[in-house]
Formats: structure tokens, C-alpha cells, sequence
């Protein structure tokens, strides 16, 4: 096996990192990642390349959610530590990649702000985060804003019905179909969910705080530390920001790509800007014929579609790539690496704006 500073200077490859919700999905990774499930289950999320640890009222260990380098027992975490001038070359690691694929509803639920996040979970980093739907089930489709203003005490009261009126919160949010390559950014503090059907790649800040005031997700019942992570409901319930609802909300959250480039049988596309987000960017490249691109540093690279090979300009490195594959591309090996395919489709996911 190669030595661990040797593994900093490669693209790298996770072992499956599967994560538990309280919601049922995760069926349609067998068409993703070739996996041979066939059955919805409570591990719906792959977290790619994650440093995070995930919130969950079921223990799963101390870096539940926290990648694993594919042939050693090195957390990715502690490999950023451990090696951060060749992965990350003077940059920050700041964001977090997630495929999930839904069978249900979601919980009706927001992310906080960074400046609510300083204030009560002691972290410069919120949750905006961004969705690219990859592939759909029949009727699916994906709430964003209340569709009428709302206030905080209704809401309140909403929540509380919701204990025998189950589906009563999603019929205060506005839908939309969800529809293969459509792209979305939920900015912090807005209200969303994702319905049943959805299979998105999504990009986001560093965490994992979720206020979901709802006390059922299908028929597991969510409890009050679930819904507030630790806050009164009066201060989590302030996460929410309620001058956002109907058309304008649904508005603010649709993304168009942009077509940056075309030529020599690759196609460059701008799916999320700084622009739009200091947090994170996600562009989208489609290789045809034989095409031939750079590849980018420090980033999460995922194949969508199709077969690729990376390898290193000198010779030395050379290895397929599939649909539903993965890896961290570090500093180190920038310049020194091409991805070439006739026919694939990768999402490059980069941190944030620095």
C-alpha cells in the first residue's frame, strides 16, 4: 500500500460511508453507486469525503459521519490535520458533499445562519446548502417557503397539530416538481423539505444543525431533541426566516446553469456560483469523444454518468472511474492530473469563496 504521504498527493477514495436518518430511502443507490440493495432503509445518505460528524439520536460510533480513506483505518479528519499543506495547500476544507435519495418526506425543517450558529452552537459556520437532483421516482417533488406569510406563534401552533395531524406542516409549504438536473440553493433560515422520490447530490456548509419542528418523519416519531438540538423551541424557532414565502421564496431558491465553455469534447458549466454563495461553488463537466480536462484542487469530484479514467501526466497514476464513484483531488496533485472519458458527466464541488 502506498505510504500515507504518498495517498496525500493522489486523488483520493473513501471507503462507504453511509449515514443514518430517521427517514426511509436510499433504494435508488443501486442504480448510483451499482450497490446490490434493493430495499428503502434508515441509511439514505453517502457523506462524500466528509470531516463532519453527524447529529443522531442513535449512536454510531465517535466519527459517525466522518469518511474513512479507502485500505487504511485513517479518518479524513485527522488526514486533514495530519497533511493539510498537501490537500488543502493553504485553502480551508469548508464544505460538505452528501448524495441522499428519499422514499418519504422529509421533516419541514431549516438551517441556521452563521451568525445564528455563533451565537447558540458556538460555530462559524451555518447550513446554506445546495441541491443538483440526479434522479427521480414517480410524483416526486420538493417544498421550499411557507406558501402564505406566517408567523412564528402559528407555526408554533402548526407544530403542535402536527403530533395528530401528520401531514399538516407540508401543506403550509409551497411544492414543486423535482425534475433530473435541476439545481436549487436553500440559503440559511429559509424553510424546506425534500419530498418523497428525490435522489440529490448536495453541496452545504460544515454541519449538521437542523431545527425540524414536526413530531413525526413517516412513522418515527421525532423527539423534542431531535427537533431543537438542544435550544428551547423559542430560540429555534427564531432560525426561521418568515419575510420569505410563496412565489418569491421558490423564486430565490431556483438555479439556472450557465454554460461557461464548449469545445474539444468538453462542456463547462456553472451550476453554483460565488455569486451566488460565498459558502461553496458546484460546476457540472460532460466529456465526450475523447475529451480531455484538467482537473481542479483542493475539490470533491463525483461522476454522475458514464466512464472516465484519471491519470497523471508523468504516467504514474492511472485509474477508471464509473457512475457513483468519488474522491478528494488534493493541492499536491494539481496540474499533474487529467480526467479523459467519451462519454461522463462529473460534478467538481469546491469549499468556499477564499
Amino acid at each position: 500500500m502506498s505510504s500515507l504521504k504518498e495517498i496525500a498527493r493522489q486523488p483520493i477514495f473513501f471507503e462507504r460511508n453511509r449515514v443514518y436518518r430517521v427517514y426511509l430511502g436510499g433504494a435508488s443507490f443501486a442504480g448510483f453507486f451499482g450497490t446490490e440493495e434493493t430495499d428503502d432503509g434508515f441509511f439514505p445518505e453517502e457523506w462524500v469525503a466528509s470531516k463532519v460528524k453527524a447529529i443522531n439520536p442513535r449512536y454510531f460510533g465517535e466519527r459517525d459521519g466522518v469518511s474513512k480513506i479507502v485500505g487504511t483505518d485513517i479518518f479524513f479528519d485527522d488526514f486533514l490535520k495530519l497533511y493539510s499543506d498537501e490537500l488543502l495547500g493553504g485553502k480551508k476544507y469548508d464544505c460538505l458533499v452528501k448524495i441522499l435519495d428519499s422514499a418519504i418526506r422529509l421533516p419541514v425543517q431549516v438551517h441556521p445562519t452563521k451568525e445564528f450558529s455563533r451565537t447558540h452552537f458556538n460555530s462559524d459556520y451555518g447550513k446554506t446548502e445546495a441541491w443538483l437532483v440526479v434522479a427521480t421516482r414517480e410524483n416526486a417533488k420538493i417544498y421550499f417557503g411557507f406558501k402564505d406569510k406566517i408567523t412564528k406563534d402559528e407555526l408554533s401552533a402548526l407544530e403542535q397539530r402536527s403530533e395528530s395531524e401528520r401531514d399538516i406542516m407540508s401543506t403550509a409549504l409551497a411544492s414543486v416538481p423535482a425534475n433530473v438536473g435541476d439545481i436549487w440553493l436553500i440559503n440559511a433560515g429559509l424553510v424546506h423539505a425534500i419530498g418523497a422520490g428525490c435522489t440529490i447530490l448536495e453541496v452545504q456548509e460544515p454541519t449538521d444543525f437542523t431545527i425540524q419542528p414536526e413530531n413525526w418523519c413517516g412513522d418515527y416519531h421525532i423527539s423534542e431533541e431531535e427537533k431543537y438540538i438542544g435550544l428551547t423551541k423559542f430560540d429555534a424557532l427564531n432560525c426561521f426566516n418568515f419575510d420569505l414565502f410563496g412565489d418569491a421564496a421558490v423564486k430565490s431558491a431556483s438555479i439556472k446553469p450557465r454554460i461557461v465553455s464548449e469545445e474539444k469534447g468538453v462542456k463547462s458549466e456553472r451550476l453554483i456560483s460565488y455569486s451566488n454563495t460565498p459558502c461553496f461553488a458546484l460546476n457540472r463537466y460532460t466529456l465526450t469523444d475523447g475529451g480531455v480536462m484538467p482537473v481542479s484542487a483542493p475539490a470533491v469530484w463525483m461522476v454522475l454518468d458514464g466512464e472516465a479514467v484519471i491519470k497523471s501526466l508523468d504516467g504514474t497514476y492511472e485509474r477508471s472511474l464509473k457512475k457513483g464513484d468519488y474522491f478528494f483531488f488534493p493541492a499536491a496533485a494539481s496540474r499533474n492530473y487529467v480526467i479523459k472519458g467519451d462519454y461522463s458527466v462529473l460534478a467538481e464541488c469546491l469549499p468556499s469563496k477564499q
